[in-house]
């Protein structure tokens, strides 16, 4: 356990602010409140996201952002207001910052966001009427890259590539449809769904994708090669 004691003295009174850190198993915690208010945030990957204190009734004191990762690591950014002092533990990524200076906002600023961004991020305001919290679940939304062709005997495969969270493929007109789901390492999936019409009468189908951060359709004809073959012979026997 490490103890960081800031104390203050203001006409003959004494203030005793006790910040505990307790890092343990990989778990870190921060022990001065429960915030009673919590709010999801879903921000596109290479966005700016700010996220915000909640606001005090009184003389702000203190104001500490305390940051866990999803992959348990942590960060903590504090702010004193008496001698306009910030002081940080293992805040090594430089797209996370105050928004602005902290004398004037109190706002934690990620620039760009990055899939390794996403967490649990709890802004703690203490005022002499006491501590006010807010806790941001952050979500971090990755669109998939689409695509079409024409895959082998006779199928037509729709991708959508490394989406977060995955991506949902439907046809129109509904075939003989695979799909699956491939998980890659940055937290991100691809799916493929590959189908096949055994109706000889399809001449074009669509891919709709869905996904959070935007839908997308594509369509394709199934008798190109058909047209092809059609204008070669056409070209080079009827000219």
């Amino acid at each position: 356990q490490i103890c960081y004691l800031w104390k203050e003295s203001r006409k003959a009174s004494h203030l005793l602010w006790k910040v505990i850190f307790v890092h343990h198993a990989s778990v870190f915690s921060f022990s001065l409140c429960v915030c009673p208010a919590n709010t999801s945030l879903s921000v596109f990957v290479d966005t700016r996201a700010v996220l915000h204190c909640p606001n005090a009734t009184s003389n702000v004191l203190v104001v500490t952002w305390s940051v866990i990762f999803r992959d348990n690591t942590s960060c903590i950014r504090a702010y004193r207001t008496d001698s306009n002092k910030t002081r940080e533990k293992t805040c090594t990524d430089e797209r996370i910052s105050w928004d602005s200076r902290p004398d004037q906002n109190f706002a934690l600023r990620i620039n760009p966001v990055a899939i390794t961004h996403e967490g649990y991020y709890k802004c703690e305001v203490v005022t002499p009427d006491g501590n006010f919290c807010h806790g941001h679940h952050l979500q971090v939304l990755v669109p998939p890259k689409v695509t079409l062709s024409l895959g082998e005997n006779g199928t037509t495969v729709c991708w959508a590539v490394a989406g977060k969270p995955a991506a949902q493929i439907s046809w129109t007109p509904m075939g003989d449809c695979h799909t699956v789901e491939e998980r890659l390492g940055n937290d991100t999936v691809t799916v493929q769904s590959t189908c096949h019409w055994e109706d000889r009468q399809v001449s074009e189908v669509s891919c709709f994708v869905s996904h959070v951060t935007g839908n997308k359709s594509l369509s394709i004809e199934l008798n190109q090669g058909n047209y092809l073959c059609f204008f070669f012979f056409f070209f080079f026997f009827l000219r």
